[in-house]
């Protein structure tokens, strides 16, 4: 096929992409089961890992939960096996017999330092001997150190690239094998919004962010070059959770009320249509893909100045200014 002719079929494909996107507006899609197979879940024990975990749970996935905290590991697997217990589906025979469940499945915890590869790999060898192949690999266990760039200790900012980016890595190389072999898998990278655009004093933050989503659409592109459409990929990038990870962040108070923190089970909720319906992205609130889109046409300079307007240029400052005072009233009691 010559270049003008194969110029001709890429913009059918491509005008023909928008058109598919645009009957998803109009026509949801199907979402796929997951019952019975095995979901890996990386900091499942508070915030969105709890929630994901719960809501796989819901659909009578197996879970297997990884987290540096034992205690609050446990409590999210004690969530699942309630809403085993709650969800259980039954068949019976009609004539009064007894029903009885017909699949059960099973929430396995492990404590992991996703930080460290060697604690990585080794607890990935454990779930494929104890539980099975992994279907769904869910990295979202992240952290964030709230202190401004010259203030912040070199280990801390080592461990916010470790938590947040590299541990796609050993998580991805631990797991992707079998995924290969079997052309069968989903992997989603949670990472935010600030993955995309940045604001000042989490550089270390926004930093392993954009680590994160670079790796993600590399990663999915090479799938792509491999033709393993069997295996998708979510990236997942919400604005703000309110989970307490950024407390006092704030922008502009008249703008405020359009773009509140978001609830987490809404996140979740939108993050898991998006995994169920293979939807290669999915940005909350929807205005994110505005921002992210006049980030790339806008000049730096204009960028600056609707910062200023909205609040957002310092809208860390009143979350570090509260991390930094936690963190001397917790040293003075030592």
């Amino acid at each position: 096929m010559n270049i003008a002719a194969e110029l001709l079929v890429v913009s059918f494909k491509v005008i023909w992409s928008f058109v598919l996107a645009g009957a998803k507006w109009l026509v949801k899609p199907r979402e796929k089961r997951v019952a019975g197979q095995v979901c890996v879940v990386t900091g499942a024990g508070s915030g969105l890992g709890r929630l994901f975990a719960t809501e796989f749970a819901r659909r009578r996935a197996t879970l297997v939960l990884w987290d540096i905290n034992r205690e609050a590991n446990e409590e999210t697997a004690e969530l699942v096996r309630d809403i085993y217990r709650e969800t259980e589906p039954r068949r019976g025979s009609g004539d009064g017999v007894e029903d009885v469940p017909f699949y059960q499945p099973r929430v396995y915890t492990y404590v992991c330092d996703v930080s460290k590869r060697e604690s990585v790999y080794s607890t990935a060898e454990k779930v494929r001997q104890e539980v099975g192949n992994v279907t769904f690999l869910i990295n979202n266990a992240g952290v964030v150190s709230g202190h401004h760039l010259l203030e912040c200790p070199d280990e801390l900012i080592e461990r916010t690239m470790m938590v947040n980016c590299h541990a796609h890595f050993w998580t991805t190389k631990a797991f992707l094998p079998k995924m290969l072999d079997l052309n069968h898998g989903h992997i989603v990278t949670v990472a935010s919004s600030l993955g995309l655009f940045t604001t000042a004093g989490v550089e270390d933050y926004c930093a392993s962010k954009f680590g994160a989503i670079g790796f993600h659409e590399s990663l999915s592109h090479e799938l792509k070059a491999a033709n393993k459409d069997g295996i998708k990929m979510t990236l997942v990038c919400p604005f703000l959770v309110d989970t307490g990870m950024f407390q006092g962040c704030k922008i502009r108070k008249e703008i405020a009320p359009f773009f509140p923190p978001l609830k987490p089970e809404y996140c979740v909720e939108q993050a898991m249509r998006a995994i169920l319906t293979n939807q290669p992205m999915v940005c909350t609130p929807r205005a994110m893909y505005v921002v992210n889109f006049m980030k790339t046409i806008l000049p730096f300079d204009a960028i600056v100045c609707m910062y200023r307007f909205l609040g957002a240029d310092k809208c860390m400052y009143p979350f570090l200014a509260h991390r930094k005072e936690s963190t001397n009233n917790n040293e003075s009691k030592i």
